[in-house]
């Protein structure tokens, strides 16, 4: 067969182009810096610790209470990586039994603050509370340790509670005052004392107290809490009545 140019020439050129692309497109890719590439069991090579199923606001504040259990992440090559643990205790433990009701307070920075963390413990023992179970504090009844706590007192923000070890180094936008119903005192009585603790702790710590939903306690606020605690006392007391009695 005689060379013909007009053909074989177009025809190398073809070839040439057709190996430059398979050489090109042909190679596997390295993975990005940065990438994750998924195991085979479809997850994630890398899960960050996760503080629990919060709905943080903007400022990093939590409205929910301190997580009963540290987080757990995982490094690159699947090990579990523990979080900080609070030290276990017994002072204002709950006793396990049915929580109907929550009441919340909090005592936040002024704007563009934040509290300390030592500010916040010598705030807190002035104000007759200790420090205990689940690395938060504690409002007891005395002579009624078993009874569980009046009220409680967290950080506003996740997980919820004090790192005594590094207590130099905490700074939050706040603090949640909470009592849980039915407690060791009537609703009323044991607001009563979380009220003045909330007020004290503003004060020391030249703070604001907020209801439960962020805004100024005012009268009217706690006249109507008031009112609802003082209408929960009494269908308890309606509770407690057996017909026959």
């Amino acid at each position: 067969m005689e060379w013909n140019p007009a053909v074989g020439i177009p025809l190398i050129v073809f070839g040439a182009v057709v190996l430059l692309l398979i050489y090109i497109f042909g190679r596997p890719q390295k993975p990005r810096q940065g990438e994750r590439r998924a195991r085979p069991d479809g997850r994630a090579a890398r899960v960050e610790p996760t503080l629990g199923d919060d709905e943080t606001t903007g400022d990093g504040a939590d409205d929910g209470l301190p997580s009963l259990h540290a987080s757990r992440g995982e490094d690159e090559a699947g090990e579990s990586e523990p979080r900080h643990v609070p030290p276990p205790s017994t002072v204002g433990a709950r006793p396990d039994h049915p929580i109907e009701r929550i009441v919340t307070l909090y005592v936040a920075a002024q704007a563009g603050e934040m509290l300390r963390g030592a500010d916040i413990v010598v705030a807190a023992e002035k104000a007759g509370l200790e420090f205990g179970d689940l690395g938060i504090f504690h409002r007891r009844v005395i002579g009624k340790p078993v009874d569980g706590p009046v009220f409680s007192m967290a950080n506003m923000v996740r997980p919820g509670h004090f790192d005594m070890a590094r207590l130099d180094e905490v700074e939050t936008p706040g603090v949640t005052l909470f009592m849980t119903l039915p407690g060791p005192l009537p609703a009323l009585d044991a607001w009563e004392m979380l009220l003045p603790a909330a007020q004290r702790l503003a004060e020391l710590l030249d703070a604001r107290v907020l209801d439960e939903d962020r805004n100024g306690l005012g009268r009217q606020r706690i006249a109507h809490v008031r009112d609802e605690l003082r209408a929960w006392d009494r269908r308890q007391e309606r509770d407690r009545i057996r017909p026959g009695a």
